[in-house]
């Protein structure tokens, strides 16, 4: 048994291996896709592009691994299906759920691995990535010129270039706008021609021009002249000068500014924030309902009556009714009375209509803290539905390699992400509880796993194409009518 137990284990860890780094690529590819205009132009390092890979991988676990292990076990019990080496197992009296139970004894592992790592190792990728990926963003770019279009690559600058001899590295028709001082263009620049270098540690460029002008703005010292925006004109035949360059180091911001965000946070530091959220939450709705009650629906009285002692006594000794106060107004009073009433009423509405806006978002920026609670389970859940459905399946389907499997694997994983990021965004959107947004994927997928194993346990050819076939032979019409006419 040890043995068939090891052949049965070596079966799986291969495709596991195989097809879980094939997953991460492809995920890779298309977070990279996604933002590579973050990445075009800005001369980094290939060390800080590993880096962003590494962290970023990290976080791509959670859909890479589910996956893995859906398509795995559908590839390793396909290959011992269509070998026979299932049918001469059972044969050997060895059930389906004694084949299985080294392989559920290990994804259980891979479950509990996998809530350990989304609990302690993704709060940390996410935030390393959060915070590289907003250095790039912020990175000044290369400068990068191009016939025809202006660029702005060169902070201070603003170049338009005509022509690029490639071989010699001339520029011709430059057209230079220098707005250093935060004044505007107020120093223009035309040359026939020019040279641009670069210093070796690319903090300094060299600029040679030939042939052109220069037109500058003069700063007027009286009030007077400054209608007049007087300027000044050089003609140079040679003009050479050295521009700084802020450099291509990536500046590293502190990781503090994006340690808040719910992405970042463990089991324990989420409810605490959760707990913190609410009640603060709870102290603006109090807050809220002792202004309301204070200032709109009851008028406060005026300080000159709340220091009359006796005048207090008798307003709290005697009921006052609304009606027969009114009644007993005249009819301007009545009207300013009902006047006053709208106006409260108005000033209500309004304040609670902005409130709502503002508890509202609140309460999401809650709920979002608490979908990643669930989180935090849901990953480990999946890894071993995903099992239970795709080892039946492989046995079912008896098919090996990377065709049907695969096609079959996407399908349901398809499938579950697609009810999963449903139930999440309506869990978002306060239209579902917390639960029920983040597990509905799961309790949806469970049935069929049950269903699956049940109808592989009883070698049932549900997938099977060939009875599916036979049965429409046997339906087939011309037997049919020639069985009647006999």
């Amino acid at each position: 048994m040890k043995r068939l137990h090891s052949f049965i284990l070596k079966s799986f860890l291969g495709p596991l291996t195989f097809t879980f780094f094939i997953c991460m690529f492809v995920l890779l590819m298309q977070f990279l896709w996604r933002y590579i205009d973050e990445f075009v132009g800005k001369g980094l390092d290939w060390t800080v592009i590993v880096e962003f890979m590494f962290y970023v991988s990290a976080t791509l676990v959670p859909m890479a691994l589910p996956l893995a292990i859906l398509l795995a076990s559908i590839m390793s019990f396909g290959n011992m299906g269509e070998n026979y080496e299932l049918i001469a197992m059972k044969a050997a009296g060895i059930s389906l759920q004694r084949i299985m139970r080294p392989l559920i004894i290990l994804v259980i592992f891979i479950g509990l691995g996998a809530f350990y790592f989304s609990n302690y190792v993704m709060p940390v990728a996410s935030l390393k990535t959060s915070a590289l990926l907003y250095d790039i963003q912020h990175q000044n770019p290369e400068l990068v010129l191009k016939e025809g279009i202006f660029t702005s690559d060169l902070p201070g600058f603003g170049i338009k270039v005509g022509q690029i001899n490639k071989e010699t590295g001339m520029i011709h028709d430059l057209l230079i706008y220098d707005h250093r001082d935060n004044q505007g263009n107020t120093q223009v620049t035309i040359a026939d021609s020019g040279i641009m270098s670069t210093s070796a540690d690319k903090l300094f460029m060299d600029l040679t021009l030939y042939s052109g002008n220069m037109y500058k703005e003069v700063k007027a010292n009286k009030r007077k002249d400054r209608d007049k925006h007087p300027s000044q004109k050089v003609k140079f035949d040679l003009y050479k000068t050295t521009i700084s360059l802020p450099g291509n180091e990536l500046k590293r911001t502190d990781e503090e500014r994006f340690r808040n965000s719910y992405r970042m946070l463990n089991l324990k530091q989420l409810s605490n924030q959760r707990d913190t959220l609410e009640d603060e939450l709870q102290e603006e709705k109090d807050r809220l309902a002792d202004q309301l009650s204070s200032y709109q629906y009851f008028k406060k009285e005026s300080k000159a009556s709340r220091k009359d002692s006796t005048r207090q006594v008798l307003l709290n000794a005697k009921i006052w009714n609304a009606d027969s106060l009114y009644q007993q107004l005249d009819l301007s009073d009545k009207l300013t009375s009902v006047g006053n009433a709208l106006s409260y009423s108005r000033k209500s509405k309004d304040r609670i209509s902005r409130n709502i806006g503002i508890q509202s978002a609140k309460q999401k920026w809650i709920q979002k803290h608490v979908n990643e609670w669930h989180r935090k389970f849901t990953l480990s859940f999946a890894c071993i539905i995903f099992f239970f459905i795709g080892a039946p399946l492989g046995a079912i389907i008896r098919k090996g390699g990377l065709g049907m499997p695969v096609i079959v694997s996407v399908l349901f994983f398809i499938i579950y992400y697609i009810i999963s990021m449903t139930g999440e965004r309506a869990a978002r959107e306060l239209v579902l509880s917390p639960f029920m947004g983040m597990w509905i994927s799961s309790i949806v997928i469970l049935p069929l796993g049950i269903v699956l194993t049940y109808k592989a346990t009883t070698d049932s050819g549900i997938l099977n194409i060939d009875v599916y076939i036979n049965f429409f032979k046997r339906l087939n019409p011309t037997k049919l009518f020639s069985k009647k006419d006999a």
